[in-house]
């Protein structure tokens, strides 16, 4: 489980394809990590499979791959990290599964006062998962929906704090980004759905 408070950002030091996908070294400022231990990627989860001072390995396999924008990654590609919330921690940002739902195109970044705004277009599953003043994940950056500008965009508003701590203060039109929406409108989704698919007929 994550919040969606990105706490480290790291450097992707090497990247090597393997028999089922990719395997990234990365360099990081986090300290006593665990083999096994769950961080968001951009808000995907994956298990660190080895660590040292300063690095630690993971992997993604194709499904995973296919589903994310991984296989892009480069050496020398700046990522936001987060370790997996601790039982006794601080809940700051909102429910945060790590598992993404979809990869967004930006659409346009603008100014809006002292803050950057950013237009993502969205497609298929995502665009019900969206409500006004509801959370959503953007590169694992637990984040408010500003406003649906159409019935494919979603619209986002970054704070400063936001810019200088994480990633998406690089981002440019035509990037891709990782999307996971709110885990309780997923729920509440998959509920009407097995309403409409059980509900007998009226007699």
């Amino acid at each position: 489980m994550f919040t969606g408070l990105v706490d480290d950002i790291g450097v992707i030091e090497r990247v090597t394809r393997t028999t089922v996908g990719r395997r990234f070294r990365i360099t990081c400022s986090y300290e006593n990590l665990v083999e096994g231990e769950s961080v968001a990627i951009n808000g995907a989860c994956l298990t660190i499979l080895a660590h040292g001072t300063g690095w630690f390995e993971v992997a993604a396999v194709e499904t995973t791959l296919s589903r994310t924008t991984m296989g892009e990654w480069r050496e020398g590609r700046r990522v936001n990290l987060e370790r997996a919330m601790r039982a006794d921690g601080r809940f700051g940002g909102h429910l945060v599964l790590g598992h993404v739902d979809g990869v967004a195109r930006v659409h346009q970044v603008g100014h809006a006062g002292d803050a950057t705004v950013i237009d993502l277009a969205i497609e298929g599953d995502l665009t019900e998962l969206m409500v006004p003043h509801g959370s959503l994940t953007i590169d694992g950056v637990s984040l408010t929906v500003n406003e649906l500008p159409t019935a494919t965009t979603v619209q986002v508003s970054l704070i400063e704090h936001t810019l200088r701590h994480t990633t998406l203060g690089s981002l440019a039109a035509g990037d891709r980004v990782h999307v996971e929406g709110d885990i309780i409108g997923k729920y509440v989704r998959r509920l009407l759905e097995t309403q409409a698919e059980f509900r007998l007929p009226r007699t």
